[in-house]
């Protein structure tokens, strides 16, 4: 199947889900990732439950803090 991941369309086997796709796309520092699937935000917890399909847009979104 392809995903667009950060922009790029790339191929994947079917069925996957966000904790897969994460192992995958070898993320840094997984635990404080925040996704966006399809525009949408998934929390944490939920990342085994949601399975990717065929055309799904995914984005590995990190919050920095900082400033004055």
């Amino acid at each position: 199947m392809t995903l667009t991941v950060a922009g790029t369309p790339k191929e994947y086997p079917d069925g996957i889900n966000l904790t897969r796709l994460i192992e995958l796309e070898k993320v840094e520092t997984p635990m404080y990732v925040t996704v966006a699937l399809n525009d949408a935000f998934v929390e944490s917890g939920g990342f085994e439950a949601a399975v990717l399909k065929d055309g799904d847009t995914v984005e590995f979104l990190y919050f920095m803090g900082g400033g004055r």
